[in-house]
């Protein structure tokens, strides 16, 4: 059972994240700051901030405490089912926050519209997630859908299984992404190769291929612009 002994008014006033963040908003505090807030409540050795600290040192970064499991977490000392919980709906409102904003610009009428609207989904993501845009002929997103999700360094994608998906939804032409989970969004030989397979399946279905993104940590790379389909 998770003790409530050591909260976070516990704090000497000038420390306490709640208050910092009242008085300087959001943006002035650290990431153990807001995920503190998240907590509510340390445990009787640490405070919510200490805990917080050591939760992020612990998973190894904020990006990798995104991609966690429940069962992890609460293999963290001082975290049970009620803290990684809260945990995971703090993680959870951020990701439907980027949906939401990004769904008001449904239209895509260049590679850095549809980056926007898949760049805070994919770019913390600690696994390959291969993700296609589903465009009516007006280039207005009718769909979305993740398609594979791969191991750390490749992602495994048959064209059937985006076409598929693009003829369930009448698509007039679908544009591909996927996030590099090193941050660096350089294509690689097989990005290049899969790109002109499907490319290559959708001329004879007649499904367009607009694009394919690589998603980096905040870049992107085009490879339509790129010259590279």
């Amino acid at each position: 059972m998770e003790s409530p002994s050591y909260m976070l008014r516990d704090i000497p006033e000038e420390e306490r994240p709640r208050e910092r963040m009242a008085r300087q908003g959001a943006g002035a505090l650290s990431s153990a700051e807001l995920l503190a807030i998240l907590l509510r409540t340390g445990t009787v050795a640490e405070s919510a901030v200490r805990l917080a600290e050591r939760i992020l040192r612990e998973s190894g970064s904020l990006r990798s405490l995104t991609d966690m499991r429940l069962e992890q977490l609460t293999a963290i000392k001082g975290v049970g089912p009620a803290k990684a919980l809260q945990i995971q709906a703090g993680i959870e409102l951020g990701r439907r926050l980027a949906r939401s904003s990004a769904e008001e610009r449904p239209v895509i009428r260049s590679p850095h519209d549809a980056a926007d609207l898949l760049m805070e989904e994919l770019r913390y993501l600690n696994k390959e997630h291969f993700v296609c845009l589903f465009l009516n002929t007006k280039n207005h997103v009718i769909g979305r859908e993740t398609i594979s999700v791969g191991s750390l360094s490749a992602t495994v994608v048959h064209p059937r299984e985006v076409f598929r998906s693009a003829i369930q939804r009448s698509s007039a032409s679908i544009i591909c992404a996927h996030n590099h989970p090193s941050g660096d969004p350089t294509p690689s030989p097989e990005d290049v190769e899969l790109t002109a397979r499907l490319a290559e399946a959708g001329e004879i279905i007649g499904i367009e291929v607009l694009d394919h993104l690589i998603i980096g940590d905040r870049k992107f790379v085009s490879l339509k612009e790129k010259g590279l389909m």
